[in-house]
């Protein structure tokens, strides 16, 4: 996960809408059922989908009330955490 690409889909989810987020990671979890494709761009789809969800919820946290930043720490803390275990 990368948070400066987090960062940039909660604007655009502030700018547009979540739905089209939630229906393109709908997409992207779609073609990861080609035979096809190569374990590299597997990883490339999965990053994508990862920075998606991660966007989503600290997206979800700034409509609670935190502001983006202190949301984006948070979510990022809370992904270091679950790592560290």
């Amino acid at each position: 996960m990368k948070l400066p690409v987090i960062k940039h889909l909660t604007q655009f989810i502030e700018e547009n809408d979540e739905d089209f987020v939630v229906e393109t990671i709908e997409t992207l979890e779609y073609l990861t059922e080609v035979p096809s494709l190569k374990d590299e761009e597997l990883d490339v789809i999965g990053e994508l989908i990862s920075n998606m969800y991660g966007a989503l919820e600290v997206h979800k946290m700034i409509k609670e009330g935190k502001a983006q930043k202190e949301a984006l720490n948070s979510f990022m803390s809370r992904v270091l955490g679950s790592i560290d275990k």
